[in-house]
């Protein structure tokens, strides 16, 4: 999840699509009956910029997906940099949150 996200203020896409893979092993993580929150806010700050929910599209495979155009609020923010941070609460309440940030800039729109 190294690589940085390049998005334009107010668009309502791309569909930001994830594996979430165990550390240790790399095996995808078994998301199946679980729910999945993306917090973005901006690098340095501790107010968030949207709480998206997202859909999980292959469970078994550990596969996710946020829609900015369901959650306009993801790029609306000032230009610069943003960091977005996964949390998973399984089927039997479990939260876990993915270690690893998502890297967003954000430019502005003409």
């Amino acid at each position: 999840m190294s690589n940085i996200i390049k998005v334009v203020q107010n668009d309502t896409g791309p569909t930001i699509v994830c594996t979430i893979t165990d550390q240790t092993t790399g095996n995808p993580v078994g998301l199946t009956g679980a729910s999945v929150v993306l917090k973005i806010r901006p690098v340095g700050s501790t107010t968030l910029q949207a709480t998206a929910p997202g859909v999980v599209t292959n469970g078994a495979a550990g596969q996710i997906a946020f829609f900015p155009a369901s959650t306009p609020a993801m790029f609306a923010g000032t230009p610069g940099s943003y960091e977005g941070e996964i949390v998973i609460t399984y089927a039997n309440g479990t939260v876990q949150t993915v270690y690893q940030t998502l890297k967003f800039q954000l430019k502005a729109e003409f």
